[in-house]
């Protein structure tokens, strides 16, 4: 019935298509799974991605569509099907409107996600506003609308100014409704007996407005601003500022400051909770030493409510290999860490050999003994047409909560593009 319903909204567009693009994958995941000691299965998940867009002047319909189950010991829910998005669009509508309608993905720091819903977009002179009204999708991106619109609707809208060449503004408002899936819990009555217990909570909701700033006076110089303000708890959210300068020829010098409350929805039992906020300060450089090589250091600094912690992090990246060293001390616990890659095409990128490394040493408390986390990856990825490309990897871990984990990952991708007469 899904295939059925998903052709018969596909195929009067196919009728007046002008261009079909798409990209098909495929990727197996194989791993083994240790239950009780001696005895594992092996698994071998497999998932079938499709990325399309039909095309006709200023009118498209796109879709990411996904298909996963396990071919060797198939899980409970396999096989399943992802809906990602599924977007019908029209640009250009009075020369500054693009519409669209469908499921579609909001880029929001705030409420990111896909839904089902309506968006709209108008510019013009250099301001943009954007607006979009639909529902969350349900679990696992089912081919299915919310059985509850009233609990699990979001309203997002932001106005962007533009039109200073060095100077970007934005505005945000957005206020999203989740209702929570609803279980059974046992429970104890009044005479101390378990009784099941259907647990059902009210939606939860918050509402946030935010403001961005992006200048760049000049090309050795730039700043970047960000407030959310909950609207519900009337509290600052969240402040992030950040500027690069570049001091002298190929010598950037970079400074981050952020603060954080957290993030909780309204109607929420945690809502009841006395929560700290955090501040962190970090400090930095990057210099390039040739067009291939460049350095890079940053320390940063975090504030807890009674505590605090450190952390440091420097680098080198060429062309073709990175270095990274990363260190973190104080309430965070205490870690060391040391990572590279690497990774060359060969023969006009039909050929591209990568591999990696990292090594860990960390614990969470200064009481604690340290643990050792190792991992290795090697793999190889193979292009021998512009349409076609396979790409293998293998990845081992080993610590003290997987002894000898090794897995191995294989994709392969098919490219399409064709133009359709009319049928």
């Amino acid at each position: 019935m899904k295939k059925l319903f998903f052709f018969l909204i596909v195929l009067p567009f196919m009728i007046y298509s002008q261009t079909l693009n798409g990209r098909v994958s495929s990727s197996y995941y194989s791993f083994e799974r240790y239950s009780l000691p001696g005895i594992s299965q092996t698994y071998v998940r497999a998932y079938q991605t499709m990325n399309m867009s039909l095309n006709k002047g200023n009118f498209s319909l796109k879709t990411r569509i996904a298909l996963e189950g396990d071919i060797v010991n198939p899980l409970e829910k396999d096989p399943r099907v992802r809906l990602y998005n599924f977007i019908l669009e029209y640009r250009k509508l009075f020369g500054f409107v693009t519409a669209k309608v469908g499921r579609q993905s909001l880029f929001n720091s705030l409420a990111g996600g896909a839904y089902d819903g309506v968006s709209l977009k108008l510019s013009k002179y250099g301001i943009s506003l954007s607006t979009l009204i639909g529902v969350n999708v349900p679990p696992y991106q089912k081919i299915a609308l919310s059985d509850s619109y009233k609990d699990n609707y979001v309203f997002y809208s932001k106005m962007k100014i533009t039109a200073i060449k060095t100077l970007n503004l934005s505005f945000s408002f957005i206020n999203k409704n989740y209702k929570p899936i609803e279980y059974s819990a046992y429970r104890l009555d009044s005479l101390l007996n378990p009784i099941q217990y259907l647990v059902r909570k009210n939606s939860t909701q918050f509402t946030y407005v935010s403001g961005e700033f992006n200048f760049t006076p000049r090309n050795n110089l730039s700043l970047f601003s960000k407030l959310d303000y909950d609207l519900n708890f009337e509290q600052i959210s969240k402040v992030v500022l950040r500027g690069r300068m570049e001091v002298v020829k190929n010598l950037g010098v970079n400074l981050y400051y952020n603060y954080r409350a957290p993030r909780i929805r309204y109607n929420s039992i945690f809502s009841v909770f006395d929560f700290a906020n955090t501040q962190e300060i970090e400090a930095g450089f990057d210099y390039k030493y040739s067009p291939t090589i460049t350095f890079n250091g940053n320390f940063g600094f975090v504030q807890y409510k009674d505590d605090n912690s450190q952390r440091v992090n420097v680098g080198v990246i060429t062309r073709y290999v990175s270095f990274n060293y990363r260190k973190t001390f104080g309430f965070a616990g205490e870690l060391d860490a040391f990572s590279f890659s690497a990774g060359k095409p060969f023969f006009n990128n039909l050929i591209v050999p990568t591999i990696g490394f990292s090594y860990t040493d960390y614990k969470l408390a200064y009481n604690e003994n340290k643990n050792k986390l190792v991992s290795f990856l090697a793999g190889v990825n193979i292009r021998p047409w512009k349409r076609l490309s396979l790409g293998l990897q293998g990845q081992y871990l080993n610590n003290k909560f997987y002894n000898n984990d090794f897995r191995v990952f294989l994709r392969i991708n098919y490219w399409f593009s064709t133009k359709l007469g009319v049928i």
